[in-house]
This record gives C-alpha cells, sequence and structure tokens, in this order.
C-alpha cells in the first residue's frame, strides 16, 4: 500500500463566533476571532490518498484527477471566500480548523464513493490555518 499527497492553498476569512453566547462570553472563548467583522488566513491543505499502483498506468492514481476532485469539491467554494456566509457546506457551523477539516473530508469521501473512485482511500486531511495552528483528520480504523 502506497500513499499519494496534494497540498493546496486557499485564501479565506471566518469569524469564530456561538450565536447562543453573549458576545462576553464568545470573546473569552474566542478572543479576538470574534471580532465582528471576522479576519482572515492564507491556508494550507494537504489531501492523502492510499492505495496500489495501477499496472496500466503505474500510477496509484492520476494526480490531475485527484487536483480537479478538490478544486471543484472544495477550494472553489472556499478560496477568497468569508466561512460564515459563502460556503453552503459551512452553514450553520462554527468554521473552525477542526471543523473545515471535518467537513472537507466528509465531502470528499462522499464524492469518492458517488464517483465509484474505489482504487484510493481517503488516508488524511491536514488543513494549516497558520505555521503553527494544524489540524489533521485520519482514517478511522478499528483497532484490537
Amino acid at each position: 500500500m502506497l500513499t499519494l499527497k496534494r497540498m493546496f492553498s486557499f485564501c479565506a476569512s471566518h469569524r469564530l463566533f456561538n450565536p447562543n453566547f453573549s458576545d462576553e462570553k464568545n470573546h473569552s472563548i474566542f478572543g479576538k476571532c470574534s471580532g465582528k467583522n471576522g479576519h482572515g488566513h492564507n491556508y494550507k491543505l494537504e489531501v492523502v490518498v492510499s492505495g496500489h499502483i495501477d499496472p496500466e498506468t503505474g500510477m496509484l492514481f492520476n494526480l490531475q484527477t485527484l487536483k480537479q476532485l478538490v478544486n471543484d469539491y472544495i477550494i472553489n467554494d472556499v478560496d477568497h471566500k468569508h466561512l460564515n456566509h459563502d460556503v453552503s457546506w459551512l452553514q450553520g457551523k462554527i468554521p473552525t480548523t477542526e471543523v473545515l477539516v471535518e467537513s472537507i473530508w466528509n465531502r470528499l469521501e462522499l464524492k469518492l464513493k458517488e464517483e465509484k473512485i474505489t482504487l484510493i482511500q481517503l488516508e488524511s486531511i491536514t488543513v494549516w490555518e497558520t505555521e503553527n495552528n494544524i489540524v489533521t483528520k485520519t482514517k478511522n480504523e478499528s483497532r484490537y
């Protein structure tokens, strides 16, 4: 089994704010990230898939296909957007990096199933909000 990684980048803004909390409580939990107008980041996204080498192509998976898939179903939705207002699949969620990673995972996993792409499995999604704030989701496996 091999893994294949592809890096992406996008710029987006967000506001960390729970409408059920008072302004004071939001500020105590989210700090300056709860500011009324939000703030932005230059995000990095790493998508890792696994599989076996296709003997007909010598590739695990076509990188152009992976690039197109991620661009079409993730990057085009979030790049230069306000995550709270402009991204339908984040509506009603507080767009923390953790929520963003989980949402990207769910969206890509569903798309792989819809497209019947069975040559690869999603292994991990990592988002760098900053060089110091990084969140990774990995494939859940039962461990006995």
